[in-house]
C-alpha cells in the first residue's frame, strides 16, 4: 500500500548536513606548473517578483603572473535554473554569449584561443556544474564576466526559499582528481537580495549568515546584503549600494551556500496566480500560473512501516556521526506500534535489521550502536540498497522508504531506466532527500516522480528543523492525487509539466505554456483526496498583450527540454530526433544545455562566422522589462480575487508545537525564533512601493 510517514522519518534525514565539499571557484590542474588565476571580485544580486527568481552573478579575474593565461571557472548548477545571459568585457564593453551546438561552440573556442583574440564559453556539465572559459586573462590585468541565470520561485506552506549554491558536491571522482579549487576571493564579495512579494512578508532569514543586513522597505518590499568593507566601496562608488549599509562580514571563500527563507504573513488565501508574456502584434504568448491550494489535506494517524535506504559509500565519511544522530532521533520518536527496517549500500547492499523491529528503547539503542561501529567506504550501489528495501514490503502494512544520499550511482546497475523500472513496479511511495548539489537530482527526481513521491533538495546551509517542518506536514498529511488542470475558453498547448500524479501539504503547482488569442478562460483543478474527487474553478482573462516578462519564453523552453530529456532517460538512450529537437528549442531560446554551449568572440568574429546575434537581442529585450518591472509598484498578480478558486486558506506548517497560529506558532519558534530574528532597518531614502 502506498502510504505518508511522520516526522521521525525525517529527522533522520536532515541530520545529514555537515557535507566536506568542494567550493566553486576557478580551476586549476592538480599537476600542471601553470600560476593559480585569483577571484578578485564577485558580486551577486538577486531580484524575486512575480514568481521567478533572476540571478546576476559579476566577476573579475586577476592574472598576477607574467604571462597570459586562461581562466577556467567552475559553479554549481543551480536547482532548475536555466542560463539566460553570459557576457565577457572586451575593449572596456561587455560582449554578449550567443548560443551554438556544444561541439561547434568548442571549436571556435579552441580557434580564437589559438590565435590569441579574446573569447569565452560556458559548458553545461551534466547536472553537476556549468564550466566557464575565459581567454586571455593577460599578465598582471583583469577580465570581468556577467552570469544571469532564471528559476521559479517556489512558495512552500507560506514558506520561500532561495540557494546560491557555492558547495560543489565532490561526486565526480577524475574531475576533483585533474582539478585543484582556488575559491577565495581576493578583495571584494557581495550578494545582495531584493524581494518584492504581492503577498505580505513578514521575516526573512538567513540560517548560516545571521550578519547579513536586512532592510525592510515596505509591507512587501525587502532588501538584504552580505557584504565585506571592499565590495561595499565598490558598489557604493559604482551607485549600485545605497550609502549607509553597514559592513555585514567577510565572505573570503565561496565554500558555503547562501540560503535565504522569507515567510508570508499566516491566513492568506489559496489563490491561482499567473504572469504572462505576449509581445505586441504576436498571436502566440507565454503563461506561468501558480496554482495554491487551499488546506483541505486531513492528518493521517495510522500505523506505518518504515525502510530507511542510507548511503554508505566513501563520499559519506565526515558525515557519518550526524548520520547516526540522525537515525537515532528519527528510531526514538516512532509510534508503538511503527516497525522499521535499515538498509545501507556501498558497493553492496545490507540489512543491519533483523527483518522488521519494533521502535522500542532497546532496539534503538542497539542499532545505533551497530551503526556506531562500521565506517562508511567504497562505492555508491544505489540500486542495490533500493531493491533490497523494495523486496521485503508487506503488502498488509502502509510503507514508505526513506532514501537519503549525497552521491551518484557508480557501482552496479547505473541506469536510470533501470531505477524507474524498478519503481514503477513496486507499490511504495519514494521520498529522496537530495544532499549536496552535484547530486544525481534528475535521478532522484525521476524516481520520485514515477512512485508519487517527491524529492527535497537539502543544503549544508538549510535550517534544517524548519526543513524537518515543511517535510514532516507533507508525509503527514492526506495528498492531492491524480491532478488535471484544464483551460476553456482560450486555446493552450504545450504546458509544461505534462503530467501532476501528486500535490502534497503544502505544495504549489507551477505550469509554463503556451496561449493563442486572448480573453475570458475558465480554470478547473481537480484532484483526488482519499479516493474522493474534488475540482476547484475560477474564470479570468489571458491579456492580448503583455511585455513585462520576456524570460518566460525561456523557462518555458527550458521546462520542454527538461521533459524532453526525462523520456529519453526514461527509454534509456539517446533518441536521434529528440536529441535534435532539445538542440533546436536550446539555439532557438539560446539555453545552455548537455547539447549547446554559449560562446563569446569580438563583435566582428561573429559577423565573419555568420552567427546570427539572436540572443543579444533577446537579452537587451529583457533587461528592457526588468528596468520596467523595477520603476513600477509591486504588481498584483492573483487572479481568481473576483471569483475565488479555493474556500479555504493555504497551508501553513501544523508540526512542532500549535497549530501555526498566533505569534508564538511553529515557524516562529524553529524557523524565526528567539535570538535568530534578523533585525529590520527601514530603509531612509527610499519610498514604500
Amino acid at each position: 500500500m502506498k502510504n505518508l510517514f511522520s516526522r521521525s522519518a525525517i529527522l533522520m534525514a536532515f541530520a545529514l548536513c555537515s557535507l566536506n565539499s568542494v567550493a566553486a571557484g576557478l580551476l586549476t590542474p592538480v599537476n600542471a606548473s601553470l600560476p593559480e588565476l585569483q577571484i578578485k571580485s564577485q558580486h551577486v544580486n538577486v531580484v524575486i517578483e512575480d514568481g521567478y527568481a533572476v540571478t546576476y552573478v559579476d566577476q573579475v579575474f586577476h592574472n598576477p603572473h607574467a604571462q597570459d593565461l586562461e581562466a577556467i571557472y567552475s559553479f554549481p548548477v543551480p536547482e532548475k535554473a536555466a542560463v539566460g545571459e553570459f557576457s565577457y568585457w572586451i575593449d572596456g564593453k561587455p560582449v554578449s554569449a550567443e548560443v551554438l551546438e556544444k561541439k561547434q561552440a568548442r571549436q571556435v573556442y579552441e580557434q580564437e584561443k589559438s590565435q590569441g583574440r579574446e573569447t569565452a564559453l560556458v559548458e553545461k556539465d551534466g547536472y553537476r556544474s556549468f564550466d566557464i572559459n575565459v581567454f586571455p586573462v593577460r599578465a598582471n590585468q583583469d577580465v570581468q564576466t556577467r552570469l544571469v541565470y532564471l528559476q521559479a520561485a517556489h512558495v512552500d506552506s507560506g514558506i520561500g526559499r532561495y540557494v546560491y549554491p557555492l558547495e560543489e558536491g565532490g561526486v565526480d571522482e577524475e574531475k576533483n582528481a585533474f582539478w585543484s579549487w582556488n575559491e577565495a576571493v581576493t578583495e571584494a564579495f557581495s550578494f545582495q537580495i531584493e524581494l518584492r512579494s504581492s503577498y505580505p512578508i513578514d521575516g526573512l532569514r538567513f540560517p548560516k549568515h545571521p550578519s547579513a543586513t536586512v532592510q525592510q522597505i515596505s509591507e512587501k518590499v525587502w532588501r538584504a546584503t552580505i557584504i565585506n568593507q571592499s565590495g561595499k566601496v565598490e558598489l557604493e562608488e559604482a551607485g549600485e549600494l545605497e550609502q549607509g549599509v553597514p559592513e555585514s562580514g567577510l565572505m573570503p571563500k565561496l565554500d558555503q551556500d547562501i540560503v535565504v527563507y522569507w515567510r508570508h504573513q499566516q491566513g492568506l488565501p489559496g489563490s491561482i496566480d499567473m504572469v504572462s508574456y505576449k509581445a505586441p502584434g504576436k498571436d502566440r504568448g507565454t503563461f506561468m500560473m501558480t496554482l495554491t491550494p487551499g488546506d483541505e489535506l486531513q492528518k493521517l494517524t495510522q500505523g506505518r512501516d518504515w525502510l530507511f535506504v542510507l548511503d554508505f559509500s566513501g563520499s559519506m565519511q565526515g558525515k557519518y556521526h550526524s548520520l547516526i544522530e540522525g537515525v537515532n532521533k528519527g528510531l526514538s520518536q516512532l509510534n508503538p506500534s511503527d516497525r522499521f527496517r535499515i538498509f545501507l549500500f556501498n558497493n553492496s547492499a545490507r540489512e543491519i535489521t533483523s527483518g522488521y523491529t519494533a521502535a522500542s528503547p532497546a532496539n534503538v539503542s542497539q542499532f545505533t550502536q551497530s551503526l556506531e561501529n562500521l565506517r562508511p567506504e567504497g562505492g555508491t550501489n544505489l540500486y542495490a540498497g533500493l531493491e533490497q528495501a523494495i523486496d521485503v514490503l508487506d503488502a498488509d502494512r502502509a510503507s514508505a522508504v526513506i532514501l537519503v544520499t549525497d552521491g551518484v550511482a557508480n557501482v552496479g546497475v547505473t541506469e536510470k531506466k533501470d531505477f524507474l523500472s524498478l519503481l514503477e513496479k513496486a507499490d511504495v511511495r519514494l521520498f529522496t532527500f537530495v544532499m549536496g548539489n552535484s547530486a544525481n537530482r534528475p535521478l532522484l527526481d525521476g524516481m520520485a516522480k514515477i512512485s508519487n513521491g517527491f524529492a527535497m533538495a537539502v543544503s549544508n546551509s538549510d535550517d534544517i528543523s524548519g526543513r524537518l517542518i515543511l517535510a514532516t506536514d507533507k508525509l503527514s498529511h492526506e495528498a492531492f492525487r491524480d491532478i488535471d488542470v484544464k483551460i476553456k475558453g482560450v486555446k493552450t498547448r504545450d504546458i509544461y509539466p505534462q503530467k501532476i500524479t501528486s500535490l502534497y501539504h503544502g505544495q504549489q503547482l507551477i505550469l509554463v505554456g503556451h496561449y493563442w488569442g486572448s480573453g475570458l478562460a475558465e480554470v478547473s483543478m481537480s484532484g483526488k483526496i482519499s479516493g474522493e474527487t474534488k475540482t476547484w474553478s475560477t474564470q479570468f482573462e489571458f491579456p492580448n498583450e503583455s511585455v513585462l516578462h520576456p524570460e518566460l519564453e525561456r523557462m518555458w523552453a527550458y521546462a520542454s527540454i527538461e521533459s524532453m530529456q526525462d523520456a529519453m532517460d526514461y527509454l534509456g538512450q539517446e533518441d536521434a530526433d529528440t536529441k535534435q529537437a532539445v538542440i533546436d528549442l536550446a539555439l532557438e531560446y539560446s539555453l545552455v544545455t548537455d547539447y549547446t554551449s554559449m560562446l563569446v568572440v569580438r563583435e566582428e568574429v561573429f559577423q565573419e562566422l555568420g552567427i546570427e546575434r539572436k540572443n543579444k537581442q533577446r537579452v537587451e529585450t529583457e533587461s528592457k522589462a526588468r528596468e520596467q518591472r523595477a520603476a513600477q509598484p509591486v504588481r498584483n498578480n492573483r487572479k481568481d480575487e473576483q471569483q475565488p478558486a479555493f474556500n479555504a486558506p493555504r497551508a501553513y506548517p501544523k508540526s512542532g508545537g500549535g497549530g501555526g497560529g498566533g505569534a508564538l506558532g511553529p515557524w516562529m519558534l524553529v524557523l524565526f525564533g528567539a535570538g535568530v530574528f534578523l533585525k529590520k532597518r527601514l530603509a531612509r531614502t527610499r519610498p514604500e512601493n
